[in-house]
């Protein structure tokens, strides 16, 4: 807020009270993950930054695709997904000061983590329990960071010119695509079959009646088995 330059990333090797959507936490043990904040003051309109979002996602599963043989996948809006498990989280909140606008983003990524608290253990994964036969005792956290913020560079500059190959991309990485969900938006749940996402990288839902509604955001989104 006093005006820093952008780009500037805060690493953090523990948390305890992480702050994520919903003011959920996000709880990560010393020295096993990646947590981080990355500054971003993006030269595009402020109304097209809500598609950091999607652009964000994007790049923390081309860094993992880049480093491991591993398939993420992306549940709209702000997880990413290993084998129907939670592997890392974004939020990306837009600021208004006295030096302008800015854009903080904040991602997670379960790298080396090997146990979670009960009541997580069945949501939530890691890159290193992802690939059990790995001889790996653990993953560098280095290379990861590199990969990650790289591709992070690279997506950002599709904030207007190649958005929509970014949402293709995106709509190939879909875990949500297909699947009925009951969706929480305003306080209100609906519910329908997620079928697309839009230009914008919105959600497209089929509704029982056959109508569609398209969402830009929703506070919680789970599967109906």
């Amino acid at each position: 807020m006093a005006g820093e330059e952008p780009g500037l990333v805060i690493f953090a090797e523990a948390q305890t009270a992480g702050r994520g959507r919903r003011e959920n936490r996000w709880q990560a043990p010393a020295g096993k993950d990646l947590m981080f904040t990355l500054l971003m003051r993006p030269e595009g309109p402020v109304a097209l930054w809500p598609r950091m979002t999607t652009l964000a996602a994007l790049a923390i599963c081309k860094a993992i695709e880049e480093e491991l043989p591993l398939s993420p996948q992306i549940k709209w809006p702000n997880d990413v997904y290993l084998r129907d498990r939670k592997v890392s989280g974004l939020l990306a909140e837009a600021v208004i000061t006295q030096t302008g606008p800015m854009l903080v983003l904040g991602i997670g990524l379960n790298v080396n983590t090997r146990e979670f608290p009960p009541e997580l253990a069945g949501a939530a994964t890691s890159l290193l329990l992802s690939l059990p036969q790995s001889p790996v005792i653990e993953f560098d956290r280095n290379d990861l960071a590199a990969s990650l913020l790289r591709h992070l560079h690279e997506q950002m500059g599709r904030l207007e010119d190649g958005f929509l190959e970014a949402v293709s991309e995106v709509r190939e990485r879909s875990w949500l695509l297909g699947r009925q969900i009951r969706a929480t938006v305003d306080g209100a749940e609906i519910y329908g079959r997620a079928v697309d996402l839009d230009l914008e990288g919105h959600l497209r839902l089929a509704l029982p009646d056959g109508s569609l509604r398209t969402l830009s955001s929703a506070e919680s989104i789970r599967q109906v088995v």
